[in-house]
């Protein structure tokens, strides 16, 4: 809870940072590039959450990481939590600074998960139901999982909307597992 909280202040001060800047644009796609490098790299996230490397090592690390990928301003952020000894959030931080980022964009993120890729016809038809009467974007983000068999799985903000076949079979399962022989004497 602690960690949420100071992941979410620093995360709104690089927001204000990066809008009074001009460079928000920027620290957005350097906080989506930094958020894959780290869920990519087990080994860099042990790096940064180790207590036994030094500060001036991880600095320069991440420097030679993302020094031609960032923008300066991204890099002087990331180099000051370094320094503050909150490395080991900047996941957290980064992933705060895109929910944040998207809040004040008026973007809402809608995961489908099918079991094969869909055509482009069938994501302009998600994206203008999922739209509310307010002017807002969609971020829409597909999955393609065969585990699913068949369906779809629509996720939007915290609700699911699961269809896929693979679901449909568990509840089977979980149906015919119940006794509903009741015994009568």
């Amino acid at each position: 809870m602690r960690n949420s909280r100071v992941a979410t202040r620093y995360a709104k001060a690089l927001l204000l940072l990066s809008s009074e800047a001009g460079t928000l644009e920027e620290a957005y796609g350097d906080m989506k590039l930094l958020v894959r490098v780290l869920k990519e790299s087990k080994e860099l996230q042990n790096l940064l959450k180790s207590p036994i490397i030094k500060t001036d090592k991880k600095i320069t690390i991440l420097t030679k990481i993302f020094e031609n990928k960032i923008s300066k301003t991204s890099m002087i952020f990331i180099n000051t939590i370094t320094t503050k000894k909150r490395e080991s959030l900047l996941q957290i931080i980064a992933e705060s600074f895109i929910k944040n980022y998207k809040k004040e964009k008026g973007i809402r993120t809608v995961t489908v998960t099918t079991a094969v890729a869909i055509d482009q016809e069938l994501k302009t038809q998600i994206t203008n139901s999922v739209k509310n009467k307010k002017e807002e974007n969609i971020e829409l983000i597909e999955i393609v999982d065969k585990n699913i068999i068949g369906g779809s799985i629509i996720r939007v903000d915290d609700i699911q909307l699961d269809t896929s076949l693979s679901n449909k079979i568990l509840e089977l399962k979980q149906t015919f597992n119940k006794n509903l022989y009741i015994q009568d004497f």
